[in-house]
């Protein structure tokens, strides 16, 4: 009685089928004719996240994602990174987001971070397009807030020696926009990192001879409500920015860890791409602390997308709290 009460708001013909389908007797003249496989679709869906922070739209934007030799790359005791990883269900190399913010201030539209352009393979350079699924146009961006001027996070900035947000002004710490773009540390570096500066600079001339790239050497609020934190030591001018409205705070932290699984609990492994790797250690304890401590939501550029969420301290280290979805944007 309890399946036919069911089916009875269907109409008489499917509520008998479903009637016979419940009860295990369909027989072969109710039965849907076969058909051919659908295809498998291999492809995720555009890479945006979005949420409210107090009277701010945030709009988390996937680069898309790079295969890194991790265990390589961190200075770790051997076999620990590959120990840990397993405990995680990864393996190296590890597939690694690459993580960018957009940010509506109701009077600005501020781009934390570009991308990587066309300068590390295909699997990069998915944020302009990630743009306009948000809903959104590059020549709408005000301003472009840059942590570091590594290549995945400058290389969206420009192609062909053009800039791709005609309006925007690009901001970096002053340490950093003299150490990436000049043309005497380029020819001093080793020749394995040359394509770091070379990287830096095909990105950020453009802006420089547009008059479009202003630095800032002390903490200071860059538009109402981002204010930038100066974090050296993954880079020498790495800032991180912190992003506040009624109340609410969110902390973008650019590249302070790369790899959760591994870094997190031992806060005190370093990644080769670390300019001064004791001082890119000192500063993520000492931000990972006051985050821990004031529980602001973080934003996190390599964490898997988009990269949201929280962190607890856990003994010497801390855990990773991700944002939890949600379709309500209030």
């Amino acid at each position: 009685m309890q399946a036919l009460s069911f089916v009875s708001r269907f109409p008489a013909r499917l509520a008998l089928a479903a009637a016979i389908g419940l009860a295990g007797l369909a027989p072969a003249a109710w039965v849907a004719p076969a058909q051919a496989a659908a295809p498998q679709h291999k492809t995720q869906a555009p890479g945006w996240y979005r949420l409210v922070l107090g009277a701010f739209e945030i709009t988390a934007l996937s680069d898309g994602t790079v295969a890194l030799p991790v265990d390589q790359l961190l200075h770790a005791p051997h076999g620990h990174v590959a120990a840990e990883l397993k405990q995680h269900f990864q393996s190296a190399p590890l597939e690694t987001s690459v993580n960018a913010w957009l940010i509506n201030t109701g009077s600005r539209l501020v781009l934390v971070d570009a991308g990587a352009g066309g300068l590390f393979g295909p699997t990069l350079g998915k944020l302009m397009q990630q743009i306009r699924a948000a809903g959104y146009a590059s020549e709408q961006v005000d301003d472009i807030l840059i942590t570091h001027m590594h290549a995945d996070h400058v290389g969206g900035l420009a192609a062909d020696g053009q800039r791709l947000f005609s309006n925007a002004t690009v901001h970096a710490h002053k340490a950093e926009a003299e150490y990436w773009l000049s043309q005497a540390q380029l020819d001093a570096a080793p020749q394995e990192k040359k394509g770091f500066f070379q990287g830096a600079q095909a990105s950020l001339q453009p802006y420089v001879k547009a008059g479009r790239l202003k630095t800032f050497e002390r903490d200071s609020e860059i538009v109402p409500g981002v204010r930038t934190v100066a974090t050296p030591g993954h880079t020498p001018g790495h800032a991180i920015y912190a992003v506040e409205s009624q109340g609410q705070r969110l902390v973008l932290i650019g590249d302070l860890i790369h790899v959760a699984s591994v870094q997190l609990a031992s806060p005190g492994i370093t990644i080769a791409f670390d300019t001064d790797e004791p001082q890119a250690a000192a500063a993520r304890a000492r931000v990972f602390a006051e985050l821990a401590r004031d529980g602001s939501l973080v934003g996190a550029s390599h964490f898997s997308f988009p990269g949201m969420g929280r962190l607890r301290q856990a003994g010497k280290g801390w855990t990773w709290l991700p944002l939890d979805y949600s379709t309500q944007l209030r």
